[in-house]
């Protein structure tokens, strides 16, 4: 059975109905995106994988419990369900200092290796390296929404909601994010060629 092809529902229900395989094909075509938008808010490579952990424990558990009905949403559910346990954390280390819970599940020991060329592998890590170097530039609302809708697939709805602002607002946020990546990537190209 070729779980590549299968919609995110359908990927669902089989991980509902006892096979694994679902969940770690839907960890696979979407461990990138989910991760970036993690790392880029935290800016902690450690404390993204954590996350990413804690969120997929948490699909994990609503899968488990039958309480999963965003029906063709999963990015944007689990994103969402990212953005808010990054802002626990926040919360949190204001508050107290870290504490570790000893959990020693790893959902990246889940992953199998799936093939790519060592070039293309190398050409993709310097592409995230150069753009996640010139988000974290940006303001930190510009940031936020860009990442939410590039990454996490969100409607400026969801995020508008999420982000406690108006769909104005968050539309707003996301054009001055994507002229000032423009800005900064013409301004890097000239300093390239100079």
């Amino acid at each position: 059975m070729d779980f590549q092809l299968k919609s995110d529902q359908d990927l669902i229900h089989h991980y509902i109905v006892g096979d694994e395989a679902g969940l770690v094909e839907l960890i696979r075509r979407y461990q990138s995106k989910i991760y970036t938008s993690i790392y880029l808010l935290v800016k902690d490579e450690y404390l993204a994988e954590d996350i990413f952990q804690d969120t997929f424990i948490k699909v994990i558990n609503t899968l488990k419990a039958g309480k999963y009905n965003e029906e063709g949403k999963f990015l944007p559910w689990v994103t969402r369900i990212a953005h808010n346990l990054v802002i626990d954390h926040f919360r949190r280390e204001k508050r107290a200092p870290m504490i570790n819970n000893g959990d020693d599940f790893d959902i990246f020991e889940v992953l199998g290796n799936y093939d790519e060329s060592t070039e293309d592998r190398m050409v993709r890590e310097q592409t995230y390296k150069d753009l996640k170097s010139l988000i974290h530039l940006l303001p930190a609302e510009q940031k936020e929404v860009l990442i939410m809708r590039h990454f996490g697939d969100m409607s400026f709805k969801e995020i508008a909601d999420i982000t406690d602002v108006s769909i104005n607002t968050a539309l707003g946020r996301m054009r001055y994010a994507l002229n000032n990546l423009r800005k900064m990537m013409q301004s890097k190209e000239l300093s390239l060629k100079n």
